[in-house]
């Protein structure tokens, strides 16, 4: 099956022999009784060890990331959480990717470190150090990163995680599973946060893991249902809903981005912009290696000071000012201030994490709407 077809079809076929629903229903239930104590009715016992909208969620997301399992779980935090807990030990180490979600960076130095697990971060873009990588029981990197649009290559770093017998973790969030499959790069394991393009709505809170390797996912199995790291039948079915339109919506997404993005190079206010398919975007060469597209994530520099940036912001119409990304609304925010503000400041700007960075998710909306919006916007400013 074709990428579309499996995304609608897959976890859904119908049952003939019971009712025959074409969209799995929401089962709310959060026990199941049984005929004999030793068996329980289908498989399920209770809710958290297994539910049947979710059951049909994993196996969507199996398929949508061309691998053998998934698993959903309450937020993309809870599925980074759990996995850490299930395949390190004290004294282990992780080098991660230095362009990083926040969230991500906190559990690192907040919570793993409290178990003894250390990590330190490298730049995994040009020329790699092997040497950084050492002795790591694993390598955590997001591409195309939040919030620089940095490509890391992922068939690259699978050699060095095989070479060192480390575990390749990928944040696969941005590019989507239509874009990008890290998993045939030689990924271990891919990571997701589902609130973002997956579900696509901004209604539903969400992460999820795929993964190949039978150890790796009895592991974190074992302890999702150990920690309760699950996520809820009707968010299930609401992802569930969601994956069907990946698709289209990509597309769309991707589209819109480039327009915006050619767009914005043209502009006076702007300095610079980051977005995988421009010509100018120092990484595109190994995006199109290893992507089928680009998204519709981006990030530019504007000038002029606070307030003149605060100005295009007041006056943007159609573009939220927000946190998150990949729902069908358009949304805009500073990192600096919002989404990495944990980040201590001299990190911040030394990853180029500056008070006039912007990030954009572009959104399903006519693009011609949202450029007469910009423009706007940046006329406000003068």
């Amino acid at each position: 099956m074709r990428f579309s077809t499996r995304a609608i079809h897959k976890g859904e076929e119908p049952d003939l022999d019971g009712k025959g629903d074409v969209v799995v229903p929401i089962h709310l239930s959060t026990t199941f009784a049984r005929r004999n104590p030793e068996i329980p009715t289908g498989g399920y016992e209770y809710t958290r060890t297994g539910n049947p909208t979710r059951k049909a969620l994993e196996e969507k997301l199996a398929a949508i990331e061309d691998a053998r399992y998934g698993l959903a779980f309450s937020s993309g935090l809870a599925a980074e959480s759990t996995l850490l807990l299930s395949l390190l030990k004290k004294g282990d180490e992780i080098v991660a990717s230095d362009d990083l979600y926040g969230g991500t960076r906190r559990i690192f130095e907040s919570v793993m470190k409290n178990f003894g697990v250390n990590y330190v971060t490298a730049d995994m873009t040009g020329e790699i150090d092997d040497r950084a990588f050492r002795g790591k029981r694993m390598i955590w990197l997001e591409t195309p990163s939040n919030p620089m649009m940095k490509i890391i290559d992922i068939r690259r770093m699978a050699e060095i995680a095989q070479e060192n017998s480390s575990i390749l973790v990928v944040d696969n969030t941005f590019a989507s599973p239509y874009f990008q499959n890290p998993l045939n790069l030689g990924a271990d394991i891919v990571l997701h946060s589902t609130t973002k393009y997956i579900n696509g709505h901004s209604d539903s809170l969400g992460g999820a893991i795929m993964v190949n390797a039978d150890t790796l996912y009895e592991k974190i199995k074992f302890n999702q249902n150990a920690v309760g790291a699950v996520l809820s039948p009707f968010d299930s079915f609401l992802t569930l809903r969601g994956i069907k339109t990946l698709e289209v919506r990509m597309e769309r997404h991707q589209s819109n981005a480039m327009k915006i993005a050619e767009f914005l190079e043209g502009r006076g206010e702007v300095e610079c912009v980051y977005y995988p398919g421009l010509q100018s975007f120092r990484y595109r060469e190994i995006a199109m290696r290893q992507m089928s597209g680009y998204g519709g994530m981006l990030s530019f520099y504007m000038k002029g000071n606070r307030e003149d940036i605060n100005t295009f912001l007041r006056n943007l119409k159609y573009f939220s000012l927000a946190e998150s990304l990949g729902g069908v609304e358009s949304l805009i925010e500073i990192p600096y201030f919002m989404t990495h503000s944990g980040i201590p400041e001299e990190e911040r700007k030394r990853n180029g994490i500056r008070e006039n960075l912007i990030r954009v998710s572009v959104g399903l909306e006519d693009v011609d709407d949202l450029i007469l919006d910009m423009e706007g916007a940046f006329e406000a400013m003068r």
